[in-house]
């Protein structure tokens, strides 16, 4: 290992798009089935997921941080699998919260496990939380994560962060046609007011275990117009290049709610967003169908320099677009894409 200078270039892609988000999941494991991540017909009792010394350890992440803060990397988010299942998180958070210039540290949780956690995460210094919940309704909610944990659970997570002062909290649901869509105004009712921000999300064609079908999906705009007609909202402007919701808030002031629509209008041309797998596979697309060991690098006694190079290289021959050239694939073998447990979405 060595140090590098603080002068490095920051590389842009192709599409001239720089590198500041992180992405990292610390393990492929999950307490949830999600049908469209994780369906448990695959992800059974008797699935191989990977071997702790497979995974990356809490070293050689953040050695990886440090290498990639000097080429604009200022916000990490911790993902999975489910992040709470590792252990000692906290530690993690703790450690990366000391890199100087780190701008933003988040968490994606399916909140199960968060009550328990929440102060700790807080106290080393965590920014954000954002849960995902697809239903405050019991019996959707079993339907979509594979009948695994309780909507109280995640309740009493999201009441545990709040007290932690892990405010607001981004709640994130995925709708999918003839599944939940039903069950959005009620979830949209619950949060009104509490200060949290309900994310609405297209259903996506991450990976290959979803059965995914356009026909499945309910755009941006239809879920606009149903709201719009229980309260009225208007638009927000982003507070930042490349955010990835669309806002709108409650024209009585009682909040906010976006719409992540990498479907129906898609947002590609500001992706600043990296990911980093539990095995330490470097991925540059959330539709990636390859990506690049850097564990083998890490493991292999490379310099800090050599492995920044390796970083540099891949995103400046980055040219990722998927969600917009969507349209003009055929499904075959040659699309087959990485699942999105293995990378964090």
């Amino acid at each position: 290992m060595d140090n590098m200078s603080t002068s490095v270039i920051r590389p842009r892609d192709q599409l001239s798009r720089p590198l500041r988000d992180l992405r990292i999941s610390l393990l492929d494991q999950c307490n949830f089935r999600c049908t469209y991540c994780m369906p448990v017909k695959k992800f059974h009792e008797n699935y191989q997921f990977l071997k702790r010394n497979e995974r990356l350890n809490h070293d050689e992440i953040i050695r990886l941080v440090k290498i990639l803060v000097p080429m604009g990397v200022s916000k990490i988010r911790l993902t999975g699998g489910e992040p709470l299942l590792d252990k000692n998180v906290a530690h993690l958070v703790e450690k990366i919260n000391q890199i100087e210039g780190i701008e933003d540290l988040a968490l994606t949780t399916n909140a199960t496990l968060l009550k328990k956690k929440a102060q700790d995460l807080a106290n080393a210094g965590l920014d954000r939380i954002t849960i995902s919940l697809d239903s405050i309704d019991q019996e959707v909610f079993y339907k979509m994560n594979g009948n695994r944990g309780n909507v109280v659970d995640v309740m009493e997570g999201i009441e545990a962060a709040e007290k932690a002062g892990l405010f607001p909290i981004k709640i994130n649901t995925v709708i999918q046609r003839g599944v939940n869509e039903h069950t959005m105004i009620n979830l949209l009712e619950h949060f009104k007011g509490s200060g949290h921000i309900v994310r609405l999300i297209e259903f996506m064609d991450v990976g290959n275990q979803n059965n995914w079908n356009l026909k499945d999906v309910v755009t941006a705009k239809e879920l606009l117009d149903m709201i719009q007609d229980k309260w009225p909202v208007s638009p927000v402007n982003e507070s930042y290049r490349g955010e990835v919701a669309k806002r709108y808030s409650y024209n009585d002031g009682s909040g906010e709610i976006g719409f992540i629509t990498s479907v129906s209008k898609p947002f590609c041309g500001d992706c600043s967003r990296a990911r980093l797998s539990a095995d330490g596979v470097l991925y540059t697309c959330l539709f990636a169908n390859h990506g690049t060991d850097i564990k083998q690098l890490l493991r292999s006694n490379a310099s800090d320099v050599e492995i920044h190079n390796v970083f540099s290289n891949l995103w400046m021959a980055r040219n990722d677009r998927y969600s917009e050239t969507r349209k003009s694939y055929k499904p075959d073998e040659s699309l087959k894409k990485i699942e999105m447990y293995r990378m964090g979405g």
